[in-house]
């Protein structure tokens, strides 16, 4: 059986079209408490949020989904992806819930789950739910009916984890920090983390109305970090997105720094310390340039799927413990069981304070390829795939590229979108290549 609702991330879509919907999300909820009961007789869940407006319906919904299959449930309010999943261990639960659409604007919406471990679930488990929604539902006697309960201090237990990531015997002390909380889930959060360790902060993006997640802040539009960090003449800023488990970082200069980049730094600062480093998992958008940078240092790579849960797959059939993504999803399992942007800003502010040198200067020595990335929005029913044109425009960028770079083409997996991405050694290569195979797939 193949997975009808989850995707890459979860399930996730517009908020009052299926599968977003309340009645649908009851449903899941309950199928999850189905397959959770199957090996445990009372199970406890936690379930956090992000600051859409739909979260309130959503987490009704899943609250009485629960309860109706005898699992209790545990509100944690607005908190971070990453600090549902540390919660999860550290409150021996049954299975972390968070709803949220990441870096999606606010009219969509998602649910996501953690393992007990605090890890992403593997496929398997996603198609043993997606059977049980296909089961008529086993509602509990009223006896056995699952309770709810908030857990108070859960942004402050979080926030203490954070900082418990950060080097004791370094401080933050003397640094100006712009940090731009997406009016998402970290707004309170993030700026107490960088505050408490000593840095002078200034918040942007953090006062959200249910609305304006994402909404030209965050991650995903770095451009108002990278002026707030001129006009305050800080010397970093740090950009979440809406879940707070991707990262962007800007230095004083405003330079914007990716995940590529910051993965290799995470990497940089363990060898300097005289770490092990033996491997890191990338993805297929990884730039060539951090792989060459990587093996000169004698550091294997390897290039998983598109999407954080299949970096961490690969870490861990590897045992190695440094991952990540552009999109700058970073994984240091030393330190966290999944992407969290926080305790990544935090091992990169870390590695700057240590060495007493810029991101800039750490970098010196890494040039990026130029990579084109276009993603072209599929008709209904498109069936790109099977497109003549496509495989022959491809064919024919790839024999021009030869060694010096490489086509990549895939499907996302939360929207109707095939991304089409050439990496050359010359930028203007990279954006004509890209375009003519792009070019194929518009109707």
């Amino acid at each position: 059986m193949g997975r009808q609702y989850f995707g890459t991330d979860g399930i996730r879509g517009t908020v009052g079209q299926s599968p977003i919907t309340p009645d649908f999300v009851l449903r899941l909820a309950h199928a999850v408490g189905q397959v959770l009961k199957e090996k445990e007789t009372r199970p406890t869940v936690l379930i956090g949020k992000d600051t859409r407006i739909s979260g309130y319906m959503l987490e009704s919904a899943l609250e009485s989904g629960f309860n109706s299959a005898g699992v209790d449930v545990v509100l944690l309010g607005p908190l971070p992806t990453p600090g549902v999943a540390y919660l999860t261990r550290a409150q021996r639960a049954s299975l972390g819930v968070v709803i949220s659409a990441s870096h999606n604007p606010f009219a969509d919406n998602g649910i996501k789950f953690f393992s007990a471990q605090g890890s992403k679930l593997p496929d398997a488990w996603e198609i043993a739910v997606e059977a049980a929604l296909e089961r008529a539902p086993v509602w509990a006697e009223s006896a056995q009916l699952g309770k709810s309960r908030r857990l108070d201090d859960a942004a402050g237990r979080y926030i203490e984890f954070c900082k418990s990531t950060f080097a004791s015997d370094l401080t933050l002390r003397g640094l100006k920090i712009v940090v731009d909380g997406a009016h998402g889930a970290a707004y309170q959060i993030a700026p107490k983390v960088f505050h408490e360790l000593g840095a002078e902060v200034i918040a942007i993006g953090c006062a959200p109305d249910g609305l304006n997640i994402n909404k030209d802040v965050g991650a995903t539009h770095p451009q108002a970090l990278v002026a707030a960090v001129k006009q305050h003449q800080a010397d970093f800023g740090i950009a979440l997105d809406g879940d707070a488990d991707r990262l962007q970082l800007v230095d004083k200069q405003g330079r914007l720094f990716n995940g590529d980049e910051l993965l290799y730094l995470m990497a940089d600062d363990r060898l300097g310390r005289g770490d092990a480093v033996p491997g890191v998992v990338g993805t297929l958008m990884t730039n060539m340039a951090v792989e060459v940078a990587l093996k000169a240092r004698g550091v294997q790579f390897v290039r998983a799927k598109v999407g954080d849960r299949y970096v961490l797959e690969e870490l861990e059939k590897q045992g190695w413990i440094l991952g990540g993504e552009g999109s700058g999803h970073l994984l240091a399992l030393d330190k966290h069981t999944t992407g969290d942007g926080l305790v990544s800003a935090l091992q990169i502010l870390q590695a700057c304070v240590r060495s007493g040198k810029s991101m800039a200067q750490l970098l010196a020595g890494v040039e990026l390829f130029p990579q084109t990335l276009i993603n072209v929005r599929l008709a209904p029913g498109q069936d790109w795939k099977s497109s003549a044109a496509l495989h022959s425009a491809t064919a024919a960028v790839e024999a021009e590229l030869g060694n010096t770079g490489r086509v990549l083409i895939r499907a996302s997996g939360t929207e109707p979108l095939v991304r089409v991405m050439v990496e050359a050694r010359d930028a203007a290569q990279a954006l004509q290549s890209a375009q003519r195979i792009a070019d194929t797939l518009k109707v």
